[in-house]
């Protein structure tokens, strides 16, 4: 294998990271019969509620077509519900859904925030997030000057 530059490493281990920390997610969020995209949309929901559906998916970086597929299966299981408001569509949580949230949220974000507490110390962390925030913010400028053009 070739040699990859330090930035290329960089990426590859936050790829990695992200994967990992998403699939031990899902197993841990099995016992409140959710996902992580599900999770996610649903707490993207609660915070913004109501969302129309070309924000929900703006805001999860989901492409159209996998949030209408998501909305479909979450509204048929009776956690959101869709409402008509002359050519707009409005998404909020059921209260099946707001229930279903409000029991996996607190036991999720302790099993994600263990993942830092158990292997970085308070610098490392602070560190961590200045320099997470920073790529974050970057990455935004770039993208919306890209789509500019």
């Amino acid at each position: 294998m070739e040699d990859l530059s330090l930035s290329t490493l960089i990426w590859l281990r936050m790829v990695r990271f992200v994967q990992n920390s998403n699939q031990m997610s899902n197993t841990h969020l099995r016992r409140f019969d959710l996902t992580i995209a599900q999770f996610e949309m649903l707490s993207h929901i609660r915070a913004y509620e109501p969302v129309t559906q070309s924000d929900l998916a703006k805001g999860l970086t989901v492409t159209g077509g996998g949030v209408s597929r998501m909305v479909s299966r979450l509204e048929g299981e009776g956690l959101i519900s869709r409402e008509q408001d002359w050519k707009t569509k409005f998404i909020s949580l059921t209260d099946a859904g707001r229930q279903r949230l409000e029991a996996a949220y607190p036991a999720q974000v302790a099993f994600q925030s263990a993942l830092f507490d158990e292997a970085l110390d308070e610098d490392e962390k602070k560190q961590l997030h200045a320099l997470m925030k920073k790529l974050y913010e970057h990455s935004v400028t770039r993208r919306e000057a890209e789509e500019a053009l």
